[in-house]
This record gives structure tokens, C-alpha cells and sequence, in this order.
């Protein structure tokens, strides 16, 4: 089960996770020094079922249900929430759980690319902004490791609206590197399912 740290370089902000195949799928925890709480589960077919997203002023419960996404969302100790829903394929965010969920997802073998809708949680508001993003397997290294062989992805993630080329590094269920997020601590090898 791979534990480690991840650095958000702008705000300099640790963020402490684990995650782990279950039995029907994979579950990321990850706490930021900010506060900022996830908590995502994703099914077999890696469709985020169950994300929750606390941060000290507000809190954000959903998933995918069918071809949407469906949440709510309140202030921290508020008596109501408001629910919301988005056809899209899943939330991103600035944990870097969210971008290990959206790439496995879709399945993309090198040199393949995919289109796709997703609702962007940000800010200490966790506000929702629904976008689109193409994302390509560029490219697989393999890295020698001292127990096996590591398969590290490169995805070049397009912002549609944008322009906007990021580049996504992810080993089976970390990422190794991507915009403003540096791996800094692994305690044991991530899960190449």
C-alpha cells in the first residue's frame, strides 16, 4: 500500500497519502497541512463512486451516477447543502488522487487519446467549473527499480478552452510528477493495476 508525500510547490503545502486496490477497486486518502481532506473511491472501472472533499470551511460529498456526476455542497456547519449535478466523467482537482482516478480511467494505450468532460474542484471554496481535457499517453518508460521494473506514463493533458499542455507523469497509482505537484516520499512501490 503506497505511503508517501506530496509537495504542492506554489502554496508549499504537504500532502500526506495512502491508497490501495480493494475489492472492487482503488481507495486514495490524502491529507493537505492546509486542512484540505479527500477521501475517493473509485469502482472497478476506476468511475470515481464515492469523492469526498473537506476543506475548514467547506465540505463537498458525490460520484458518478450513470453519466453524470451528482454532489453536494455546504459550508461547514451549515443545516443545508446544495445539490448538483454535471454530465461529465469525473471531478478533478488539485490532489494529485484525482489525476491517478481520471487517467486510469481511460484505459488509454500509447499513442491514444480521449476527450473528457470533468467538473473542477479549487480553491478554498472548493468551487465547481466544468471543463474539457484531452488526455494522450504520449509516451511509457520503463525505469529499473531495486525490485522490478517500473512503467512510468507521460499524458499530455490539453485544457480545450485553453490550450493550456500540462504533462502528467503517473507510475501505476502515484504520480511521479506533474504541474505544481512534486513526489517527495514513497514508502513503498505503487500498485501497478
Amino acid at each position: 500500500m503506497p505511503r508517501g508525500t506530496y509537495l504542492h510547490l506554489e502554496e508549499e503545502l504537504e500532502e500526506r497519502f495512502q491508497c490501495a486496490p480493494g475489492a472492487g477497486g482503488w481507495r486514495y486518502v490524502g491529507e493537505r497541512s492546509d486542512g484540505l481532506r479527500l477521501d475517493l473511491v473509485v469502482d472497478g472501472r476506476w468511475r470515481q463512486i464515492r469523492v469526498e472533499l473537506v476543506t475548514p470551511d467547506w465540505w463537498i460529498r458525490g460520484g458518478v451516477t450513470g453519466h453524470e456526476l451528482a454532489w453536494v455542497r455546504a459550508a461547514s456547519g451549515a443545516d443545508t447543502a446544495t445539490e448538483h449535478g454535471e454530465r461529465a466523467a469525473a471531478f478533478i482537482g488539485e490532489s494529485p488522487g484525482f489525476l491517478v482516478a481520471v487517467g486510469r480511467t481511460l484505459r488509454l494505450g500509447k499513442g491514444e487519446q480521449a476527450d473528457v468532460r470533468l467538473v473542477r474542484l479549487s480553491g478554498p471554496a472548493l468551487s465547481a467549473l466544468t471543463g474539457s481535457w484531452r488526455w494522450r499517453l504520449a509516451e511509457i518508460e520503463t525505469h529499473e527499480t531495486e525490485t522490478a521494473p517500473l512503467p512510468v506514463e507521460r499524458y499530455e493533458v490539453t485544457d480545450l478552452a485553453t490550450g493550456e499542455v500540462a504533462m502528467v507523469h503517473l507510475a501505476g497509482d502515484v504520480v511521479v510528477a506533474a504541474p505544481g505537484i512534486e513526489l517527495t516520499e514513497l514508502g513503498s512501490p505503487p500498485n501497478l493495476t
